[in-house]
C-alpha cells in the first residue's frame, strides 16, 4: 500500500528535529491529525484555543527552549491567523 502524503509529512518533520506541534483541530488538517495517532513518532500535540496562539507558542518556544516546535492549523482563516502569530 503506498504511503499517505500525511504519513510522509510526519516523518519528514521528525527527521528534521520537530519535538511539539501546536495546533487546533479543525476538518482542514484532521487526516494531518489521524495520521499523527497512526504513527509511532515523537510528537507531543498541543492542543490551543486559537490558531494565532499556536504560531505565538511555536514562535516563542523555538526561541526559548531546545528542540524545534511547529504549528499546524486549518487551511482558511486559520491560515491568515498563522501568519498574524
Amino acid at each position: 500500500m503506498a504511503e499517505a502524503v500525511a504519513d510522509f509529512f510526519w516523518k519528514r518533520l521528525a527527521e528534521w528535529g520537530v519535538t511539539k506541534i501546536f495546533g487546533y483541530p479543525g476538518d482542514g488538517i484532521n487526516g494531518l491529525l489521524g495520521s499523527l495517532q497512526r504513527n509511532d513518532l515523537p510528537f507531543e500535540f498541543i492542543q490551543v484555543r486559537h490558531e494565532e496562539m499556536a504560531a505565538f507558542m511555536a514562535s516563542a518556544g523555538n526561541l526559548l527552549m531546545s528542540g524545534k516546535q511547529n504549528c499546524v492549523t486549518d487551511a482558511e482563516k486559520g491560515s491568515c491567523s498563522n501568519r498574524e502569530g
